[in-house]
């Protein structure tokens, strides 16, 4: 059996998949306690020591294997494909699977949660599976049942607090974008049904569509694809979805599925050996916008998780820009912008999958000490969860593109792609340094609002006074991922030695560029005389402190005798100033009571930031299609012979059109 694994690693990452979607099942099976959930646990990380390795060499190797399978249906045989653009993206999935999964054994353990931990477990593993096999469908049957699975899984892990109204929302617009993107995926798979003669995929480059047939399938691939993606218009499911899932759900959700949005948008572009040259440059366009618009709500967000989650469309924002990057840079041959627009897109996309569950854990330890959510009832609490603040800490640096971490080194490549290569004939890339310029800015304001607010200064409620630290169960994750994030900055050869080997995949001529414009060992010098520099100032402080002795007391109150938390900044607070530029994109909701009475009793006064494109324009357009559909329902009225017709008429139109 050990030799069948060495001479075939992909046998392996089968046994992965098939370990992961059954890792939940002792946990239904078994009485409520511990021990279904650390045998869940248990299974995760074995199939993660199965498939990562596995993973790693079948990418280094630089080889492609298929298994046919000739499963009876009426769509003809499958594939499951290992070649490197599915390797890559199987990392992600086998790498914070199991790391969510022993976070939950502190987040959610099922002796708290008896009636919604084992089945949150289960669809845990169950979503984890159907995502691997997202990656290695070959057809687009197989793709589509697996993309079926991950959906439902997706809802039911979004409902386990399904007694909160807002759940219950978050969890039903979920599901409808997950179907409105799968209608898009049958115009695309029907398309390509049609031109090839097959429901298989096409060989990589092999596609020679042009005209309305190729522009079909892009915009259906796009939008099927971009809105699992979370890129703008199509976010709409995304924000809600990650701030009321359970925290390590929320951490799969925006680690890895939405790069099953990614996924499949290059799979679709691997088979096209030439592309317009405007598909880049409206990927490359809607990837900026995304980004901007993304991070710029994440600005003024008072909801912790809810902030990290728009801030999770503006890095798949980056990660689009980059792909309208490479495909530019094929179509007008310039090998060096593909090859810096691709490898700056996959490496941020491995590096996503590192800082962001790395934040939605710490939010989670936050929420475990605290019971909110809210920034405006935190504060003070790097005193009593240190450690969840050091590396809440690295997460934040890490998210902004600030060495020595991860976040830095795959930004560089995006800008020297913009400012490098912006000559003629595209020097509109230009314009891509001043969007990535702001979106860094404003990411650094989001994520100084964060951290300064959730962690220093005073606690501003009970809760955030009497917070705790997680326990080790929780905090081992969270520092795996941290490591691994300062690995990346230090050592980026390490992330685009995975990356390389997938170049060819979607763009050739990325992969014949030669060399990287600039020198590896920079970034481990560099990156090491930060850090080194850092920790040399955070020792000469402490010791002066020890050394010197300190007093304590409270923050100076322009003479104010009696400070209080509520003087100090809030989350709301810090970013009024920015509100306010960005008020074409955030409105304010106010709930303010108005007083009754001569003597009017004690009132509170609440407001929530709401994203003016959702609120104003797509929700508005949903009602009116709500409306219309309302209609279609005076068919349903329960007489069956008549939904019998209803069966004949379609069958006769359907048969005179195809004859």
């Amino acid at each position: 059996m050990f030799d069948m694994l060495l001479h075939d690693p992909s046998l392996a990452v089968l046994g992965a998949v098939f370990l992961a979607a059954l890792s939940g099942v002792p946990g239904l099976l078994l009485r409520p306690g511990e021990s279904g959930q650390k045998l869940a646990s248990l299974c995760a990380v074995a199939a993660s020591a199965l498939a990562l390795p596995a993973l790693i060499s079948l990418l280094f190797a630089g080889t492609t294997s298929r298994y046919l399978l000739n499963w009876g249906l009426p769509f003809g045989p499958t594939e499951l494909s290992f070649d490197p653009l599915s390797l890559l993206f199987l990392i992600p999935i086998f790498l914070v699977f199991p790391l969510g999964s022993l976070y939950a054994l502190g987040y959610w353990p099922h002796l708290k949660h008896p009636s919604t931990g084992p089945a949150l477990t289960f669809f845990y593993g169950l979503l984890s599976a159907s995502m691997a096999l997202v990656v290695l469908a070959h057809s687009g049957p197989l793709l589509l049942m697996a993309w079926e699975v991950m959906a439902l899984s997706g809802f039911f892990l979004l409902l386990p607090e399904h007694e909160s109204a807002e759940v219950r929302g978050a969890a039903t617009v979920y599901l409808v974008a997950s179907h409105v993107g799968v209608a898009g995926l049958f115009v695309l798979f029907s398309e390509l049904r049609v031109t090839t003669g097959s429901f298989l995929f096409p060989e990589t480059g092999s596609l020679a569509l042009t005209g309305t047939a190729a522009t079909v399938v892009f915009l259906a691939a796009l939008i099927g694809f971009g809105s699992k993606a979370g890129l703008m218009p199509l976010h709409i499911w995304l924000p809600a979805a990650h701030a009321n899932a359970p925290s390590h759900v929320s951490a799969l959700l925006s680690g890895v599925m939405l790069k099953m949005g990614i996924y499949g948008l290059l799979r679709v572009l691997s088979f096209f050996g030439e592309r317009p040259l405007w598909w880049g440059a409206l990927i490359l366009a809607l990837g900026l916008v995304s980004a901007l618009l993304g991070i710029a709500i994440a600005a003024v967000q008072k909801d912790l998780k809810r902030l990290l989650a728009y801030s999770s469309i503006e890095n798949l924002g980056l990660v689009a820009a980059g792909i309208g990057m490479a495909l530019i840079g094929q179509t007008t041959g310039n090998p060096r912008l593909a090859y810096l627009g691709l490898a700056g897109a996959l490496f941020h996309l491995l590096n996503h999958s590192l800082f962001k569950p790395l934040l939605f854990f710490c939010a989670g330890s936050v929420l475990h000490a605290t019971g909110t959510r809210e920034l405006d009832l935190m504060g003070g609490l790097g005193k009593r969860l240190p450690v969840t603040a050091l590396l809440s800490l690295l997460g934040a640096v890490a998210i902004c593109g600030l060495p020595p971490f991860n976040g830095f080194a795959s930004e560089f490549l995006l800008y020297l792609g913009f400012l490098g290569e912006a000559r003629a004939p595209q020097p509109y890339l230009a314009l891509g340094v001043p969007a990535l310029a702001l979106v860094g800015g404003i990411a650094a304001v989001s994520f100084v609002k964060l951290f300064g607010i959730t962690y220093l200064g005073a606690p501003r409620s009970e809760a955030a006074a009497h917070g705790h630290e997680a326990p080790a169960f929780m905090l081992v994750p969270m520092a795996v991922l941290g490591g691994l994030c300062l690995v990346g900055g230090l050592c980026p050869g390490l992330f685009l030695a995975l990356v390389q080997p997938v170049l060819s995949t979607v763009v050739p001529q990325a992969a014949g560029f030669a060399g990287l414009p600039f020198n590896l060992l920079w970034f481990a010098g560099a990156g090491s005389a930060v850090l080194a520099l850092a920790l040399g100032l955070f020792w000469l402080l402490r010791r002066r402190q020890v050394t010197s002795g300190t007093a304590s007391g409270p923050t100076w109150g322009c003479g104010y005798l009696a400070p209080t938390s509520r003087m100090e900044y809030t989350g709301s607070s810090f970013g009024l100033l920015f509100g306010s530029f960005s008020s074409g994109l955030v409105r304010t909701r106010v709930n303010a009571p108005a007083p009754v009475g001569l003597l009017p009793g004690a009132a509170r006064a609440g407001y929530l930031p709401e994203e003016t494109l959702l609120e104003r324009i797509i929700l508005p357009v949903l009602g009116l299609v709500g409306i219309a559909f309302r209609y279609l329902r005076r068919v349903q009225h329960g007489e069956v012979h008549l939904y019998i017709i209803y069966i004949f008429v379609t069958l006769l139109v359907l048969m005179l059109w195809v004859r």
